[in-house]
């Protein structure tokens, strides 16, 4: 749910990076955040606990153009891939206006992908979403590894609506402003 703030002409968005533990999350995150100027991006905040980490940063876009004269913020957020912190990942969605779901290419990991997908469906259902009400897009992350899966095996297993999906090696930032500029896009055209 966007948030207009009539004062300074902005709508604040809210993109929370949903997958398994170590699948890029965070990597995405450090990545973007580490590229853009320093005068359009807010800092980079994490919040750690003895044994979870949440991060997040907003930023103002310059190239997005804006929505009835009002400029576009968003704010990134990551939950905790582990699912013994379910209820932190359940808070971190409140709100949410668009997901990237990052999966985890490594072939070990496929079980896992499907879980954590599970999980956002039904960690969604507790604010009456659906992955039919949301923007959400899938960006399949370690495509350099030696065993990543076919992207036909990741489609089949992932890609349950067709939403936009995208390869990725976020530690070497490829893909990883591709996957939000679409995930962008799809909510500032819903903002229309």
């Amino acid at each position: 749910m966007a948030l207009v703030n009539y004062a300074a002409r902005e709508i604040n968005c809210k993109i929370v990076y949903y997958g398994t533990g170590l699948g890029g999350k965070t990597t995405n995150l450090k990545y973007i955040h580490s590229q853009l100027a320093p005068t359009t991006r807010g800092e980079l905040i994490s919040l750690a606990t003895e044994t979870e980490r949440t991060l997040f940063f907003d930023f103002l876009p310059l190239d997005l153009g804006s929505v009835q004269g009002f400029k576009t913020r968003f704010s990134l957020y990551t939950v905790p891939g582990q699912v013994e912190y379910n209820a932190s990942r359940k808070l971190i969605l409140n709100g949410v206006d668009g997901i990237i779901f990052v999966g985890d290419s490594d072939v070990m990991r496929a079980k896992d992908n499907v879980e954590s997908l599970q999980n956002m469906v039904e960690n969604l259902a507790e604010y009456g979403l659906t992955l039919d009400s949301i923007p959400w897009v899938l960006q399949y992350n370690k495509r350099d590894l030696a065993n990543a899966m076919p992207i036909e095996r990741l489609e089949k297993d992932m890609n349950i609506r067709g939403v936009p999906s995208f390869e990725a090696v976020a530690s070497e930032g490829l893909g990883v402003f591709a996957t939000l500029k679409a995930i962008s896009k799809l909510i500032l055209n819903r903002l229309q």
